[in-house]
């Protein structure tokens, strides 16, 4: 594996847990959450910009991009 994948990896679970904490949800129920409205994808193509920027402006960021995805909280 290689090492960016494995930062892809260590920062999206830091990402979930940190998004769980902030809607009040289990890390499962976070993951569930993000990858139903896309947000797995959105990791994918924004991680060189999303890794720069706080948890709480990156977690802000995935619920607003969530909710244009047809997201509720």
């Amino acid at each position: 594996m290689s090492k960016r994948t494995l930062n892809i990896i260590e920062y999206t679970i830091a990402l979930v847990n940190e998004f769980a904490k902030k809607f009040a949800l289990s890390e499962a129920d976070s993951f569930k959450y993000i990858d139903q409205h896309d947000g797995m994808k959105l990791i994918e193509q924004s991680y060189d910009i999303m890794h720069t920027l706080s948890f709480a402006d990156s977690v802000e960021g995935m619920a607003s991009y969530c909710r244009r995805h047809g997201g509720m909280l």
